[in-house]
């Protein structure tokens, strides 16, 4: 169990613009707009704080109705590491506080794993970023490039993230290796999906839009592979829980309104 985090600044960066589902950050979730039930999730972790970085007044004015801190940023940022390193700036954050991004589609992030990415800086101070993984379900995840995977070495620090099924059974092929104990000799051991919720510390934020992008990055679209290629660490939490999935598509709006509609 992860200790007690450090005082943190949750960020959402939060753009309008969404090819698969327009206005994506006021789309209406059981009553909320999504980008504020996302932040209202996150006022239940222990965050000192939780700020919108928003590119759109009309998502400034949403938070703003439904009391939820947000800062402008400007529309042409290439990234949202880069929205979140102006809203460090906006906010005057000192280089050594820790910043905890959740993406503004995840209306059912647990706070716990809020807490627990955010406890890994504490406790790693040589780590750059902190992230969260957990166990592969099947073997349909293993070998979906849509489902990003995660290898750690022996401390807890990422050594590669991929959407190619890593690491790769060679002698099982096709098969849910680590569904099968002592198959491999290496019992407890599973492949690990990777989710996309970070920790940083904000003066790494401000540099990293600074490095290069990497070639390993520009194949596999991951940006977190940029910061392993020029040498800085990333410590990743291993959770049992399995986090709910984000909101990208009419689909995924449906399922989640129903399953926060039934709670309420």
């Amino acid at each position: 169990m992860a200790s007690a985090p450090a005082p943190f600044t949750v960020l959402i960066p939060s753009r309008m613009a969404s090819s698969r589902l327009p206005n994506k950050p006021l789309v209406d979730i059981a009553g909320l707009p999504m980008v504020v039930r996302v932040a209202k999730r996150a006022l239940e972790s222990a965050a000192q704080r939780v700020v919108v970085a928003a590119d759109d007044k009309r998502i400034i004015d949403a938070c703003k109705k439904h009391g939820v801190q947000a800062v402008m940023t400007s529309p042409s940022h290439p990234s949202g590491s880069d929205r979140l390193a102006e809203a460090c700036s906006l906010l005057k954050l000192a280089g050594d506080d820790i910043v905890v991004n959740v993406q503004g589609d995840e209306p059912l992030i647990a706070p716990a794993l809020i807490d627990a990415v955010a406890a890994l800086l504490s406790e790693r101070p040589e780590a750059s970023m902190g992230t969260v993984a957990h166990p592969m379900a099947d073997l349909e995840s293993l070998l979906s490039p849509n489902v990003v995977k995660v290898v750690l070495d022996a401390q807890g620090m990422a050594s590669y993230f991929s959407r190619a099924p890593i690491p790769w059974g060679r002698d099982f092929v096709n098969m849910a290796w680590w569904k099968n104990p002592g198959t491999t000799g290496t019992p407890g051991f599973a492949p690990l999906h990777h989710m996309g919720i970070y920790s940083y510390r904000a003066q790494f934020l401000h540099t990293f839009p600074t490095l290069s992008q990497a070639p390993t990055e520009q194949i596999e679209m991951l940006e977190q592979l940029r910061a392993i290629w020029h040498g800085y660490r990333i410590a990743v939490h291993v959770t049992r829980q399995i986090p709910g999935s984000g909101v990208d598509t009419p689909e995924d709006l449906v399922r989640v309104r129903q399953l926060l509609g039934a709670v309420m």
